[in-house]
């Protein structure tokens, strides 16, 4: 499960570098980024250009009855994200990119959970494969517009802490993936393998992710450190 990132990019720079054409939204820097807040993702409406916006993380169905479904929707199984109820119409129309700096994970360690960030090798922002979907409230209101990451199998990068990690797509797999290379299910599901492990690192960082209520950079500055491995 994905359950925690960071965006720490500027949103003139994620523009600049997902090639989006509408105005500039107003996002501050989040550093623990949680399910049921806004992030920045990069859709691609009816208009077909790219789009930077902000929608809330745990997809909210078109036909759910209300909005709690999404803190159960957080995340979205590759594998099965073709045929999943929740997921399957916003697989077919509704794919987006969402921009991160790094995700989080946890490794137990008796009672406490030690956490670790991924990111790319290079620094540079990473694409995680989205979805997103738009939900009226039945008794009216604001349109919801929320989205999911999807999942896949673990590189070995991340083995021992879970066995699921997000999608990241390479430059080169993302248009493919927001619909602007033709291509059917197979061609989508063969973009939703783990990320070469060569290519990522992680790092221990601050106990204090352990609550999302603690924002800043100094979540990236570890007060602890991994026991080092005993060998074989």
């Amino acid at each position: 499960m994905c359950a925690r990132i960071r965006q720490t990019t500027p949103p003139e720079q994620i523009a600049e570098l997902f090639d989006t054409v509408n105005p500039l939204v107003n996002a501050p820097p989040r550093w623990n980024l949680a399910p049921n807040q806004d992030a920045l993702a990069v859709v691609r409406p009816a208009d077909g250009a790219r789009h930077l916006t902000t929608l809330r993380w745990g997809l909210v169905p078109s036909w759910a009855k209300d909005e709690a479904i999404g803190m159960k929707c957080i995340n979205a199984r590759g594998e099965t994200v073709a045929t999943t109820p929740a997921f399957r119409e916003a697989f077919k129309q509704r794919r987006c990119l969402v921009p991160v700096d790094g995700y989080y994970e946890w490794k137990a360690d008796g009672r406490l959970k030690r956490p670790y960030e991924f990111a790319l090798e290079t620094g540079a922002p990473m694409a995680l494969a989205g979805l997103w979907e738009s939900w009226l409230p039945p008794r009216g209101g604001d349109v919801l517009r929320s989205f999911a990451i999807v999942t896949t199998t673990v590189n070995a990068l991340a083995a021992d802490i879970h066995d699921r990690m997000p999608v990241i797509l390479p430059p080169a797999a993302q248009a493919r993936w927001l619909g602007e290379v033709a291509g059917g299910n197979a061609d989508l599901a063969a973009l939703l393998a783990p990320y070469p492990a060569e290519s990522m690192l992680r790092r221990p960082v601050s106990m204090k992710l352990n609550s999302w209520r603690n924002e800043g950079p100094e979540v990236l500055q570890p007060d602890w450190q991994p026991q080092p491995q005993l060998p074989l």
